[in-house]
């Protein structure tokens, strides 16, 4: 998109409905730094994350409606009963997190283009939900072994802990090509262009895209 093209492009997005980007990945696989440098330093693409709930209690400076709405295992299980969440998981016993599908209507009815960083399972339910309303976008390294070598260069896992990691990304990458793109992060900044190119045009000629398509 060229510069000259951002006015045009800020009067196509204020008009309608704010639309949805769902973007998942392994562990490891630059997710959040992509995510947070396209909304950090591209305003002009109105994105804004989910507002999930949580069973869990608030941490540190955490408030009720900003970082998540926290509920009581028994307020979200009913929540459930009634079919209130897009998706939602049960991560340990009595500590769940999900999304709602209210929640997610009134930040596109206020103009935001709504941005879910879940799970491939999350991702792959939500855009069953939407369709052609949403993006989904599938992050993922150029290899196990690269992903690899990221996760030891963190210092921050043991390595059984990496191993398990390892694991869990393989089987999540066979998801892949259920997802309308899939974005191959080998060079960081080339990985940040690309995505940048995908959700601008998204978000100004949302056509319905052939699934698993690669970019390079």
């Amino acid at each position: 998109m060229h510069f000259e093209d951002l006015p045009r492009f800020k009067q196509v997005i204020n008009m309608e409905k704010g639309k949805l980007i769902i973007v998942s990945a392994p562990s490891g696989s630059g997710k959040s730094t992509i995510v947070n440098w396209l909304m950090q330093e591209h305003p002009e693409l109105q994105l804004s994350f989910s507002i999930s709930c949580t069973s869990r209690a608030p941490r540190g400076q955490e408030q009720d409606g900003v970082e998540y709405f926290f509920l009581t295992p028994e307020e979200f299980r009913a929540k459930i009963e009634r079919d209130e969440f897009l998706e939602y998981e049960e991560v340990y016993h009595d500590r769940f997190y999900g999304t709602l599908k209210e929640q997610v209507e009134r930040q596109r009815e206020a103009g935001q283009n709504v941005v879910f960083d879940v799970d491939v399972k999350g991702g792959i339910n939500i855009k069953r939900h939407y369709g052609d309303e949403a993006l989904s976008l599938f992050i993922q390294p150029p290899s196990v072994e690269e992903l690899r070598r990221r996760l030891v260069g963190r210092a921050t896992d043991a390595p059984e802990a990496i191993e398990e990691r390892l694991a869990k990304a393989e089987y999540e990458m066979t998801f892949a090509p259920q997802f309308d793109r899939i974005l191959v992060n080998d060079d960081l900044d080339a990985a940040k262009a690309e995505a940048l190119s995908i959700v601008s045009e998204f978000l100004t000629h949302p056509q319905p895209l052939p699934k698993g398509v690669e970019s390079e």
